[in-house]
């Protein structure tokens, strides 16, 4: 997806460093706890996204409480990670958007990565209007309007054209090509992270300003900023193959755990585990809102929902 930079600490407190934007790249340090021979040691890949810090924090917290694991968290750019899985520098990613180029060479060609089963969660991308704009324009929500809207988006970083607002430069997004192919009087402007463009889009909602933004779906911001999705082309299967060429809007995507293909052999119950983690949109969510909007620690929000799901996560004990 959306996709990252990375820091590296054990415990639940690295996910605290996740909400923020200054993250230093750690991509070629391994964890300490990696390939801990013998070790009760798991050590998961966490995307800078709160979606993802979510399923870690819980994954986290029941390894440590359940299972007695020590658990170690690195953040890694999305593709990156999947070197750092091969390589078994981490153990688990938990929330993967889509890689078919790094799925071919790793898990069917070499091998060293396997599939660790679904999520349960159905993301997608897609541009975004705040629906109180909307409804005052609802032919906004068809692409083949937003030039007539290029005044009410435009902004000081977008120049003369209509902004589009972006997160990380890092995030595996297809909106430069969009723009260009679809000739669209727009600007691609990246707020530096998921945190900032939060910042931004609230800001503009408090003040009932028209915005245009990449965003995603599951995020628990929809429930304090109601966003519109805007129509893109219709999504069929290999309209992205050539990045430059996209005009297609994005897939919905049931995303995917992957696990180090050693680890899934030999890991145990944690490996077990992670492949019977899966829950629903709705409980991300209620994770990522008490991380990212009730400011919990990401230990605290893990342990809210745990204590009252019971009956959600034993069956992945078992």
């Amino acid at each position: 997806m959306r996709l990252r930079t990375t820091a590296m600490t054990a415990g639940a407190s690295a996910l605290l460093l996740l909400t923020g934007c200054g993250a230093a790249d750690m991509t070629k340090q391994a964890s300490p706890f990696a390939n801990a021979q013998g070790a009760r040691t798991v050590t998961l890949s966490v995307q800078s996204w709160v979606g993802a810090q979510a399923n870690v924090a819980v994954a986290q917290y029941l390894l440590e409480h359940k299972l007695g694991y020590r658990v170690d968290t690195v953040q890694v750019d999305e593709v990156p990670a999947w070197d750092a899985l091969s390589q078994g520098r981490v153990d688990a990613i938990m929330e993967d958007w889509g890689h078919p180029d790094q799925e071919q060479r790793y898990v069917d060609d070499k091998k060293t990565i396997a599939r660790g089963g679904d999520l349960g969660v159905t993301g997608h991308i897609g541009w975004y209007v705040p629906t109180y704009f909307a409804k005052q324009h609802p032919d906004v929500t068809n692409w083949k309007n937003l030039n007539k809207y290029v005044s009410r988006f435009r902004t000081a970083e977008s120049g003369g054209k209509g902004q589009l607002m972006d997160g990380s430069p890092s995030y595996v997004t297809n909106d430069k090509a969009l723009v260009q192919n679809l000739k669209l009087d727009y600007q691609v402007v990246f707020a530096g992270s998921e945190a900032a463009q939060i910042t931004q889009m609230r800001q503009f909602a408090k003040e009932k300003k028209p915005f245009l933004t990449y965003w995603y779906a599951p995020q628990w911001l929809f429930k304090k900023v109601p966003m519109t999705e805007v129509k893109l082309p219709a999504y069929k299967e290999g309209c992205d193959a050539e990045p430059d060429k996209v005009a297609c809007g994005y897939p919905h995507t049931p995303l995917q755990k992957y696990l180090n293909a050693d680890f899934s052999k030999d890991g145990g119950k944690a490996a077990a585990f992670l492949k019977k983690f899966k829950w629903t949109t709705e409980d991300q969510n209620e994770v990522s809102l008490m991380i990212a909007d009730q400011k919990l620690t990401p230990e605290a929000a893990a342990k809210k929902w745990v204590d009252s799901h019971a009956s959600t996560w034993k069956a992945w004990l078992s």
